[in-house]
């Protein structure tokens, strides 16, 4: 019985880890191919946050790698990469649109595929996985004081 429920969500978790990973593999290409071909609507939207029209090429070259990374086999060091990088950019998106004050109907798309990588990376299974290195060794307070001292000394110096 319980080898039986173990089946069932095993599943589950494949099915629902391929149907979030081919929606956000689609959004990635096809914001890919928005981006490199500068379509009106991108366009409009770099210059409403005042991004200059060059990001879309970043963009695009960075999307399709991020998919093509996604989808592959193997690779699990990039793929934690192409997740990270797929995170940022969405949630830049939403903080952008958030920041110019743009209504949730503008900001709520790129809110649902950030859930959609975040869920993706979840529920990837283990050969998608980076080998568990073991734990890092304990680090006591004293360690972080020099690297918190190092970088707040260089935002003071970079201020002023």
């Amino acid at each position: 019985m319980e080898a039986l429920a173990h089946r069932r969500w095993y599943r589950a978790r494949i099915i629902s880890y391929w149907t979030v990973t081919v929606l956000l593999a689609f959004e990635l290409v096809d914001g890919s191919v928005w981006n490199l071909q500068q379509i009106e609507w991108v366009r409009i939207q770099l210059h409403h946050l005042g991004y200059p029209l060059y990001f879309a090429y970043i963009l695009g070259a960075w999307q399709i790698g991020a998919a093509a990374a996604i989808l592959a086999p193997r690779f699990p060091l990039v793929k934690e990469w192409a997740y990270a990088g797929s995170f940022f950019q969405f949630s830049g998106a939403i903080a952008s649109h958030l920041l110019s004050g743009d209504r949730a109907n503008v900001w709520l798309v790129p809110l649902v595929y950030a859930t959609f990588v975040v869920m993706s990376w979840a529920l990837r299974p283990a050969d998608r996985r980076v080998a568990n290195a073991g734990l890092a060794p304990e680090t006591g307070p004293l360690a972080w004081a020099v690297p918190i001292g190092i970088l707040l000394s260089l935002y003071v110096v970079a201020y002023l």
